[in-house]
């Protein structure tokens, strides 16, 4: 037993650094991406809504943003909630994907040029003050978000170095899988695949790898194949992610395996002579001779040469990837813009419950005006179940948005949403509470006749509720809503004087009343909703 203990003594020592260095490289880099992602995502929002332009338009702002915010699934999906907010067509969006691909091998040169070149305490220990100062000082603001991402850069820097200390003690002790047979090569991919889908990070699959080379644990060519799996495996995040996600957002996690693949099929099958050739390369490009700088070459130009091979197909993957996935947008009861991905920037995840509010509040109006028309009971039921399901999955949604960081402006333009969305739910409740709309019995012609004026009168107010129009002209909507304010008022005393006189019963004319109010009251709550709307709209845009 007495022997037993320094045996264990010493494995701790030498499993600790790795361990508690991988859990500090992976606590700063999601402290990192959270801060930047909400320092950055108006700037992110800004960029990704220029991407429409070209394909090279699109392919830069992936590979900046990226660069920018360290994060290629922030990225991902973002392109998601662009593309289901209707403002980045699916090809445009495939291209800032490809992009992103490429912007994420920045965090490779961070690891080779800075994070394994430098003492690290003199860099990281500073920043780690800073970004907390920064952060506490202001909490909610933008410069508490920076001071997040400064503080999480900081503490990546600190496992950084641990992993190379740790790699450092393990060099003579354990032996990864060597060679380059092709049953050692695939054991290194599925090495490289693993600890991405265990770890759910690429970046501290490659910074593992990259440690662990430069230690000399590993060849650079066993390294390189390493990295070709930790790629792969990122595709397994993609599948989680679109695992009862909308239409687009299974559209571009499908596209994120078909490149991820090729790309890594091919760079397999070229493995032995990119090695080679890259050693040329980074003589050439003046870069360190050790094989961090290495592998963060072949990092980029494998994903480079992923970009080239799908320049002449990215048409026809478009094409394929249209006439996928279609069943669930059959369903109106489903979100169609709503995608838990894209909760993780807050503006996009208010960009995506904007649309879907309006398309609520279409559906809302239209079972307002199905009512008027006196259709029968089960048509209304049904189309009043389909708005309950959609606000149901609309109110989940905004729980969702409010477990995590919120920026104060978000927050305010959140609340003035859920406003318009309150509107459209009490529209819908209302007009299903009016059906079936008519006169009682024996109701005189003169009344007849107020009642056609009034289904006149509201039926043209509700054409113009319709929140999925682009045009608003509020002088017309404020005509109609004194027409319908008019016709009403006329239909109520011609109801209320055939009451009084006899001519039908008191219980029929409190009935017809209540209807006729509550579609008055249906119609009103659709046009507040649709007045308030262009002050969204403008913020969405701004």
């Amino acid at each position: 037993m007495q022997a037993l203990l320094p045996m264990a003594v010493d494995a701790l020592s030498l499993i600790g650094p790795l361990v508690g260095g991988l859990g500090l490289f992976l606590l700063g880099m999601g402290m990192m991406t959270d801060g930047l992602k909400l320092a950055a995502g108006p700037a992110l929002h800004r960029i990704l809504a220029g991407a429409t332009r070209t394909r090279w338009h699109a392919l830069g702002s992936g590979v900046l943003v990226t660069a920018v915010v360290q994060s290629s699934s922030a990225v991902t999906v973002a392109a998601i909630g662009f593309v289901n907010a209707g403002l980045l067509g699916l090809a445009p969006a495939l291209w800032v994907l490809f992009g992103a691909n490429v912007g994420s091998t920045m965090t490779g040169w961070i690891v080779a040029l800075v994070g394994l070149k430098f003492k690290i305490d003199a860099l990281a220990l500073p920043l780690v003050g800073a970004g907390v100062v920064l952060r506490l000082t202001g909490d909610g603001q933008r410069r508490g978000a920076i001071g997040t991402a400064l503080a999480g850069f900081g503490l990546l820097f600190l496992g950084i170095a641990l992993l190379q200390q740790s790699f450092g003690g393990l060099a003579g002790q354990v032996t990864l899988p060597q060679g380059e047979g092709p049953l050692a090569v695939l054991a290194q991919v599925f090495i490289g695949a693993l600890m991405t889908v265990l770890m759910q990070s690429s970046a501290a699959s490659m910074t593992i790898t990259l440690t662990a080379a430069q230690g000399g644990l590993i060849t650079a060519q066993g390294a390189a194949a390493v990295i070709i799996g930790a790629n792969l495996g990122t595709t397994a995040t993609a599948l989680l992610a679109a695992i009862g996600a909308t239409s687009n957002a299974r559209r571009v996690a499908a596209a994120h395996v078909i490149f991820n693949a090729l790309t890594g099929c091919v760079a397999l099958a070229l493995l032995p002579w990119l090695i080679g050739a890259l050693g040329g390369a980074r003589e050439a490009l003046g870069l360190p001779p050790d094989p961090a700088a290495k592998l963060a070459l072949f990092h980029t130009t494998f994903n480079v040469l992923g970009v080239l091979l799908m320049w002449p197909l990215a048409d026809w993957l478009t094409r394929w990837l249209l006439q996928r996935f279609r069943a669930r947008e059959e369903d109106e009861a489903q979100p169609k813009f709503l995608d838990d991905n894209v909760l993780a920037v807050p503006t996009l995840a208010l960009d995506a419950l904007e649309r879907e509010v309006a398309r609520s509040g279409q559906l809302a109006v239209r079972l307002a005006r199905t009512a008027l028309t006196g259709a029968d009971a089960a048509m209304l039921a049904r189309e009043q179940a389909v708005v309950s399901r959609l606000d149901a999955a609309v109110e989940a949604f905004v729980e969702r948005m409010n477990r995590g960081a919120m920026p104060q402006g978000t927050s305010e333009r959140l609340a003035r949403v859920l406003r318009v969305q309150r509107y459209h739910e009490t529209t819908a409740e209302q007009a299903h509470a009016a059906a079936p709309l008519g006169l009682p019995p024996n109701a005189a012609a003169d009344a007849a006749a107020r009642h056609a004026a009034f289904v006149r009168h509201t039926d043209a107010l509700l054409a113009l509720c319709d929140p999925t129009a682009n045009e608003f002209d509020d002088a017309a909507m404020v005509a109609a809503l004194s027409a319908m304010e008019a016709a009403y008022q006329d239909l109520k005393a011609a109801l209320l004087a055939a009451g009084a006189t006899g001519g039908v019963r008191l219980a029929g004319m409190e009935e017809a009343l209540r209807r006729y109010s509550a579609m008055r009251r249906a119609a009103q709550q659709a046009a507040k909703a649709r007045q308030r709307l262009p002050v969204v709209a403008a913020h969405a845009q701004a």
